[in-house]
C-alpha cells in the first residue's frame, strides 16, 4: 500500500509499505480521510520536532521513517482477539495521543506524550493499526470527511475549557490559521456573545468570521491593535487565546485581556521569546496553556462535531489524492494563506 513516509527534514515520500502486524488490542482501521496538521507541516520544513530519529519512542517503539498523518477517520477492517467494544464495520475516529495512563485524565498528557502518525505509523495510507483505547464510535450517518477534523478541534475545545469560558462572555484570539478559526467556532458553541479575530490575512480573517467570529481586526490596517479591540470590548476581552506563536501578539494578548481575565497560550511557539512578568502582574492577568486534550474532552468534541453543535465543514479548504500530497499539501500550506484545512481523500487508495 502507498504511505506518505517522513524520512528527513523536506524529505516525505510516496513510498510502498506493508502494514505491520497488528497487536491483540489493537484494530486495523481502513483510513477514509486524513488531514495534515500544523505539526506535519513543522516536520516536513523543520523536523524532527516529535518524530523520533536516534532511536525508539519510549511510548510508541515507533522510530523514523514512519507514514505521518495523526488527524484521520476511518472502518473498522479487522479487530485484535483482546478488542472487547468495536466490531469490524465500525466507524470511528482515532484519538492519536499516547500517554503512560498512570495519572488522572486531566494531567495524564503532562506526564509524557507522544502521538500514533508522529511518533509511529500514522494514517495517510489506506490501513493503520490502532489500540482499542485509542477509538471511539462515530454514528454511521456522519461524514467521514467531516470526522477527520474532529482531532484539531478536540485542541480547540481543550483551549476554551482552559480559559473557563462560560456563556456570556467575551473572547479575543490572536491568530486565525486553521486552529485559530476552530477557537472561533469551539467558542460560539459555548456561548460567548463577542469573538474577535486578529490576523495579517484578509482571508484568514473572512475564513474565521465564517467560523463564528463576530468581528475581525487586521493590524496592518489600524494604528492601534488593542486600542482597536477595546472599541469593540471596552473593558477588554474575558478570555484571549494566543494562537500565533509570536512575541508581540503574546503580549497584545495580554494587553486585550480585562483584569482578573485568563490569557491562554494555544500556539506552539518555535522559539523562545523575552517576558515581563510584570506587564502581566500590573494588568491582573491569569496567564495558562494547554498542549492536546483529555480524553474526556477528546469524546466531548465527537459528539460535539458529529451531532453539529461546533460546525466543521468551512475549515477544510481543499480534499487531495495521497500522490499529491507534497505540491497540493505541503506546499499549498506553506505558500497558501487561504488554506486552512487540507483533507487527503483516501477511500479511493
Amino acid at each position: 500500500m502507498k504511505a506518505a513516509v517522513w524520512h528527513d527534514v523536506k524529505d516525505v515520500r510516496v513510498e510502498d509499505v506493508e502494514l505491520k502486524p497488528a497487536k491483540d488490542n489493537e484494530v486495523v482501521v481502513r483510513v477514509s480521510y486524513a488531514g495534515i496538521c500544523g505539526s506535519d507541516l513543522h516536520e516536513y520544513l523543520e523536523g524532527p520536532v516529535f518524530i523520533p530519529v536516534d532511536k525508539p519512542d519510549e511510548l510508541t517503539g515507533g522510530q523514523a521513517p514512519l507514514t505521518m498523518g495523526h488527524e484521520f477517520s476511518g472502518v473498522i477492517e479487522k479487530i485484535g482477539t483482546d478488542v472487547t467494544h468495536f466490531k469490524v464495520g465500525d466507524h470511528v475516529s482515532i484519538n492519536p495521543t499516547v500517554t503512560k495512563g498512570v495519572s488522572s485524565d486531566d494531567l495524564d498528557v503532562y506526564d509524557g506524550y507522544s502521538f500514533i502518525g508522529l511518533s509511529t505509523d500514522g494514517g495517510f495510507t489506506s490501513f493503520v493499526n490502532v489500540p482499542e483505547e485509542n477509538l471511539y464510535h462515530l454514528p454511521e450517518d456522519f461524514s467521514l470527511k467531516l470526522a477527520a477534523t474532529i482531532e484539531p478541534t478536540a485542541v480547540a475545545v481543550q483551549a476554551i475549557k482552559e480559559g473557563g469560558l462560560k456563556f456570556g462572555e467575551k473572547v479575543v484570539i490572536f491568530g486565525a490559521g486553521p486552529i485559530g478559526v476552530l477557537v472561533a467556532a469551539a467558542a460560539k458553541a459555548a456561548g460567548a456573545t463577542k469573538i474577535i479575530a486578529v490576523d495579517l490575512s484578509e482571508v484568514r480573517l473572512n475564513k474565521a468570521l465564517e467560523m463564528g467570529a463576530t468581528d475581525v481586526i487586521n493590524p496592518s490596517q489600524v494604528s492601534d491593535t488593542i486600542a482597536a479591540i477595546k472599541e469593540i470590548i471596552p473593558n477588554g476581552a474575558d478570555v484571549s487565546f494566543e494562537v500565533a506563536g509570536v512575541q508581540p501578539t503574546f503580549e497584545q494578548a495580554i494587553d486585550a485581556t480585562r483584569a482578573r481575565g485568563t490569557v491562554v497560550i494555544v500556539s506552539i511557539f518555535a522559539k523562545p521569546i523575552a517576558f515581563d512578568p510584570m506587564q502581566l502582574t500590573n494588568a491582573g492577568v491569569k496567564l495558562t496553556s494547554t498542549i492536546a486534550y483529555s480524553k474526556e474532552t477528546f469524546e466531548q468534541t465527537v459528539e460535539l462535531v458529529s451531532s453539529g453543535q461546533i460546525d466543521v465543514k468551512p475549515v477544510i479548504t481543499d480534499v487531495i489524492e495521497l500522490d499529491n500530497i507534497l505540491s497540493d499539501g505541503f506546499e499549498s500550506l506553506t505558500h497558501d494563506k487561504s488554506q486552512a484545512k487540507i483533507l487527503v481523500d483516501l477511500t479511493k487508495e
